[in-house]
């Protein structure tokens, strides 16, 4: 019946490597051996069609289909059901000229085993195409054939639904190397090519382009990290005129894109300014001008120019930095969206207050506010919006996610005379507080309160004095902490300002006890909860609860210490403080390892842990914890991984003290573990 049918279009050649893509290789022969409709999806660049080759000519795949393995290119035809069906007809060897529909080629499809890629098939599937409801028709049927297996390569995810549907990951880092060095041979492996090669997120397209421009312009490492730090993407592009920005664009001129109005692009280019994209959560009040946020954003996935990593809708790093407003003030929507986070960020941070919990939302955002901030203090020096949300950003770390930030160096360089400087050091010293460095602390604030002191602003003169002596009462300078406490009481008393004399008592009961006054120490701390409990500021009353459980502790009375600990308890658990839930049980555990009750303090430990949430100098403090209490049993090995563990989060985290004490038990630990052996 087919004697005049032509033998068909033989597939390209496969590549002649395909790094890293054997797992998924083996996965999709799979699905062909069994006839399987398979669809490999995924960005442009990702190497759809090189693991499609590569299918095409496996041993088993021959063996299955013999020379039925056919390929056709959507993109190299006109998107219309008669074009789709001609190229068909002729790929097959069908020898039907110019079919008018999908029965007059049924027969011969239906006779004999046949692999069939539809390779860039966006070009033929995209909803918003010419005669996309047909041509869909015909591709769906064709998934349908028992004796066809077809595959399809694309990047947008609106194909037949009886498809196995096979998302194309990024590279592993080895197989990105490879890749490189395929093409590249005369660089040797290096770290400074490994960043780079993770600053491309793998990406296997600009991984080749890479290593192309690099292998015709004969560059070394050094000439290479050179021009990729000038350059970055606008590199990649060869010299036969093969680029990145052409393959991006290409997905950008798509019917399904274009149909997404004339925002589309400039709300990519959002996306793409923040390192972890955009919270799908926040898009009512962070894009309030859009009113189909949702869709939008649906869309930009299926057209595989964006993923969702949890809540998050990010990009592969390429198009991030392709896409990304090369001057952030030139798009509208992306000044409109820093707005809106200073907007929420100026929320005054207060336990006390309802909201304090729903600030917490800093926890999942911080990297994305971070860089904000490090590009408008870059870009608007003078802009007192940008460093009041600076000062604003490092108060809602301080509270919710203790770690350093990299604005801190640009705030320390601002010039004196700058009016936020002397609001955005102090906030940024409370943080080293925070994380465990006293010593930048005292730094920082002592330069804050010569700031403060020559323009005169007394509140904010006595609030500086008051870290500052807490500061210097963990650096062992109590006696000079005392006269700084005292000072700072005494401006809050002639400013009339009650809570501020209370956190000073509360202050002053800590160096107190620090130089074994005990009996002051005690007088001084009740008074202060007095005074807070008068004022409502519950946080407060358990941090003076706390200070006054460790003075009882210190003058060994235990059970008076509990007591303490077990009011911070009730009040915290009322209101979910996650960092006084985490430092009540941590005191507690501390003072249930100094009677030797090791299943109590085993149990605190455990509580202190359900509380660190995001906080890593919390987890370093935990994990110090568990690892003394491993020492106390005995238990060296143990103690040893648990102390290694907490010292790489504090040196992380730059906190020093922490650090040099873990470093110190370490070593004597593994002295103990030396002695055992012998």
């Amino acid at each position: 019946m087919f004697g005049s049918s032509t033998p068909g279009e033989s597939p390209p050649p496969p590549p002649r490597a395909c790094f890293g893509r054997g797992e998924l290789i083996d996965k999709t022969v799979d699905l062909a051996e069994n006839s399987k409709p398979i669809a490999l999806i995924g960005a442009g660049g990702i190497g759809k069609t090189s693991i499609a080759l590569k299918v095409l000519h496996h041993d088993r795949v021959k063996r299955r289909f013999g020379d039925d393995r056919r390929f056709i290119r959507c993109d190299q035809f006109p998107s219309s059901c008669s074009h789709l069906l001609s190229r068909l007809s002729k790929v097959i060897g069908a020898g039907v000229e110019n079919p008018e529909g999908l029965a007059s080629l049924r027969p011969f499809l239906s006779s004999k085993k046949m692999l069939i890629v539809l390779d860039n098939a966006e070009s033929i599937l995209d909803p918003k195409g010419t005669s996309a409801s047909e041509i869909y028709e015909i591709v769906e049927e064709l998934s349908q054939f028992d004796n066809i297996c077809l595959c399809v390569t694309s990047r947008i995810s609106t194909v037949p639904s009886a498809c196995e549907t096979l998302d194309i990951p990024t590279l592993s880092i080895a197989a990105a190397r490879d890749a490189f060095h395929c093409i590249y041979k005369n660089v040797e492996q290096s770290d400074l090519l490994d960043t780079i090669l993770d600053q491309l997120d793998f990406h296997p397209l600009s991984i080749t382009l890479l290593a192309t421009v690099a292998h015709q312009n004969k560059w070394n490492t050094d000439r290479l990290v050179k021009e990729w730090e000038g350059q970055r993407t606008r590199m990649l592009r060869t010299m036969h005129n093969r680029s990145l920005a052409a393959t991006i664009e290409l997905s950008l001129s798509s019917p399904m894109f274009q149909d997404l109005g004339p925002d589309a692009r400039e709300l990519l280019g959002v996306i793409a300014f923040f390192p972890q994209g955009v919270d799908e959560k926040n898009l009512d009040w962070l894009f309030p001008s859009i009113s189909n946020g949702t869709n939008v954003f649906d869309k930009f996935c299926v057209l595989s120019l964006t993923y969702r990593n949890a809540s998050f809708v990010t990009m592969l790093a390429p198009l991030r930095d392709h896409l990304c407003p090369k001057d952030p003030l030139s798009s509208p929507l992306l000044c409109m969206t820093k707005e809106q986070y200073f907007t929420r960020m100026s929320v005054n941070i207060n336990p006390n207050d309802p909201g304090f919990q729903e600030s917490r939302w800093i926890t999942s955002e911080d990297v994305n506010v971070e860089h904000l901030l490090d590009v408008f203090t870059t870009i608007d020096t003078n802009s007192d919006s940008t460093w009041g949300a600076c000062t604003n950003f490092i108060n809602h770390l301080d509270w919710h996610k203790e770690r350093l930030t990299i604005l801190g160096p640009k705030i320390e360089g601002l010039p004196d005379a700058h009016r936020f400087k002397p609001n955005c050091l102090f906030s940024l010293s409370h943080l080293f507080y925070s994380v465990g460095n006293p010593m930048e602390c005292r730094r920082i604030l002592t330069h804050t309160l010569a700031l403060w002191r020559e323009r005169g602003d007394d509140v904010e003169v006595a609030q500086t004095l008051r870290l500052l002596s807490a500061t210097n009462s963990q650096t062992g300078l109590q006696e000079e902490g005392i006269k700084q406490v005292e000072e700072a009481s005494q401006i809050f008393k002639q400013l009339g300002d009650v809570m501020g004399e209370a956190q000073c008592s509360s202050a002053l009961a800590v160096l107190l006890q620090s130089t074994k006054q005990f009996d002051a120490a005690e007088e001084t701390a009740s008074h202060a909860i007095d005074l807070f409990s008068k004022n409502g500021n519950q946080y407060q009353v358990c941090v003076s609860h706390r200070v006054l459980g460790g003075i009882y502790q210190s003058k060994g009375e235990t059970e008076k210490a509990i007591h303490q600990h077990e009011a911070v308890l009730e009040i915290a658990s009322s209101f979910d403080w996650l960092d006084q839930l985490f430092l009540v049980h941590c005191d507690l555990a501390v003072l249930f390892l100094a009677k030797s009750r090791f299943d109590d303090a085993q149990a605190h430990i455990g509580r202190a842990r359900s509380h660190v949430a995001d906080n890593k100098y919390f987890l370093g403090c935990v994990t110090w914890m568990q690892a003394d209490l491993w020492y106390r049993q005995h238990k060296l090995e143990e103690a040893r991984s648990e102390a290694l563990q907490a010292a790489d989060v504090f040196e992380k985290l730059g906190a020093a003290v922490n650090l040099q004490l873990c470093r110190e038990v370490i070593r004597f630990i593994e002295g103990e573990m030396d002695k055992r052996q012998w």
